[in-house]
């Protein structure tokens, strides 16, 4: 869809880009580390002033003590800190449970893992579901739960007590959960973040992953960290060693002035991202769109079913044809294609006036099929 979008000039809505400004200190750090030569490799957990400031984060946000010594490694992105996750604790054909709709990179590490994927499906419009379905995919065969908080694509914030729920069952049947938190600081509706691995009896056995992709809005830049117990961190470190080396050094030390930020940044960062949702909820009910909105993340599932399509993909071409807005196809975040064949996914990270400019042809599709058919 992103390519096409190229094809005609449109404004692409599908990928998650996140276009946003990364903030000049950030942006001044970086450029110092690579002007004084600061660009050999790193150790392979990371440089150890990045490492000490992200320990400090967790345990002031997300409630997670760690020793920034043995027990945290600055990884490739979020994203390659799940696949060394993967690939050290899973042997083909280990169940590994997740939630339907899921983030694609996750189920296609887990298939290249050779694990066996059991679903546990979320229902719109607020993506609950029953624990008696999560209790049913979990056996002594379950080596993994993975947990994306809030979540790509549907923007669930899991709550306490559903995380609670899945900690009983990870320590009944000796499973590790997997979270990929790098949503963590985009919430609305005054919702909070609650991680996993802060849970009594979890400590051990959880995979904390988070990065600055998002909340910095640097996704360019490749840079995230898993943060575990010392035995679990000392296998994922052969692996990022092997895979990776390091992260990009001058990199790192520049998100150090990232984590130095003040309270400010985040609320101004929520503030913002709220009023960017509503004008995108706006532009869907505008084009006779029904949007499921998002309790955090930058994405939001509408249903195109109004549009009168065969399928998703239909829509999203015809969305794309009549107004040059890209959108995902729905079907392609779900185990049965079919809980999606009426959706499509906007990702409204995006600068104001391009945002604003794709909500304006949004509102104008009624309008354009109306021109569409009569002609």
């Amino acid at each position: 869809m992103s390519r096409e979008c190229e094809r005609v000039g449109g404004i692409n809505l599908g990928q998650g880009i996140c276009d946003q400004p990364v903030p000049d200190d950030v942006k001044r750090a970086a450029i110092a580390a690579v002007e004084t030569d600061r660009s050999t490799y790193s150790r392979l957990e990371g440089i150890d002033e990045l490492r000490s400031l992200i320990a400090q984060k967790m345990a002031a946000y997300n409630g997670i003590t760690c020793d920034p010594e043995g027990e945290l490694i600055v990884t490739v992105g979020a994203t390659g800190g799940f696949a060394i996750a993967c690939l050290a604790l899973l042997e083909p054909g280990d169940e590994v449970v997740i939630f339907s709709p899921f983030y694609s990179y996750h189920l296609n590490i887990l298939s290249m893992c050779g694990a066996s994927v059991r679903y546990v499906h979320l229902r719109p419009p607020d993506w609950s579901y029953q624990q008696s379905d999560l209790e049913a995919v979990f056996s002594d065969r379950t080596r993994m739960v993975v947990v994306n908080t809030p979540s790509n694509p549907s923007g669930k914030v899991f709550t306490r007590e559903e995380l609670e729920g899945i900690a009983r069952l990870c320590q009944r049947w000796g499973a590790v959960a997997v979270t990929d938190e790098i949503y963590e600081y985009i919430l609305f509706d005054g919702r909070t973040h609650v991680s996993l691995g802060s849970l009594p009896g979890m400590e051990d056995r959880t995979v904390t992953l988070s990065g600055f992709s998002k909340t910095y809005s640097m996704t360019g830049w490749r840079l995230g960290y898993a943060v575990t117990s010392r035995a679990i961190a000392s296998r994922l470190g052969v692996l990022n060693d092997l895979l990776y080396i390091c992260a990009p050094t001058p990199l790192q030390h520049g998100v150090t002035a990232a984590l130095r930020l003040p309270p400010s940044y985040y609320s101004e960062l929520r503030a913002a991202y709220a009023r960017k949702l509503q004008e995108i909820c706006d532009a869907c009910a505008g084009a006779g769109l029904e949007a499921i909105r998002p309790q955090g993340a930058y994405y939001l599932l509408a249903d195109v079913s109004s549009l009168g399509c065969a399928s998703d993909r239909e829509a999203a071409a015809q969305i794309l044809s009549l107004s040059g807005v890209t959108s995902v196809p729905g079907s392609s975040f779900y185990a049965n294609p079919a809980d999606g064949a009426r959706q499509v996914r906007f990702c409204f990270a995006k600068k104001p006036a391009d945002l604003q400019e794709a909500c304006r042809r949004l509102r104008m599709l009624p309008a354009a099929a109306s021109r569409s058919a009569s002609g």
